[in-house]
């Protein structure tokens, strides 16, 4: 059983990594931030349009990066739209804390949507290669970054 699941999260991993959904500059955007990771050189810039009630309206991401970076971008993208800045940032909590700590070690970051949740533990996997990690969490350090209003933002 435990085999079938990790052969899931792969496909799905190598299938966001082949085929990133949301990637390109979009025509409209309020918010840029453009990450790298100096380790493996990939480089993401993610685009956010977050309307005036504070809902991430659109989100995409572009730049180079291995098959993790390119998947947990991709992802993230799907996961964002319709939710406010405070879920996505909640989910940034999570989605670092999955990557680097134990459960048991998790941290409350706020509300957060079961069903985004259950989709991002694909690349829950990637604690326990922590090479990877860097890769994993470059697209969310760099959407949080975007939402802060830095323009840079670096995994190191």
């Amino acid at each position: 059983m435990f085999d079938d699941l990790r052969d899931l999260y792969q496909e799905v991993i190598l299938d966001h990594g082949k085929n990133p959904r949301n990637f390109g500059k979009p025509a409209a955007f309020n918010r840029l931030a453009r990450g790298e990771n100096p380790l493996c050189g990939d480089k993401i810039n993610v685009y956010l349009l977050i309307g005036p009630d504070g809902l991430v309206q659109d989100a995409a991401f572009d730049g180079r990066g291995c098959a993790i970076s390119q998947a947990s971008a991709s992802l993230m993208t799907e996961t964002l739209k319709g939710k406010t800045e405070v879920e996505a940032e909640a989910l940034f909590g999570h989605f670092h804390d999955m990557c680097t700590k134990d459960d048991h070690e998790h941290t409350d970051h706020g509300p957060l949507d079961p069903e985004a949740v259950e989709k991002l533990d694909v690349l829950s996997g990637v604690r326990e290669f922590p090479m990877r990690v860097k890769c994993a969490t470059l697209a969310w350090h760099t959407m949080h970054a975007a939402i802060h209003g830095d323009e840079k933002t670096t995994t190191e």
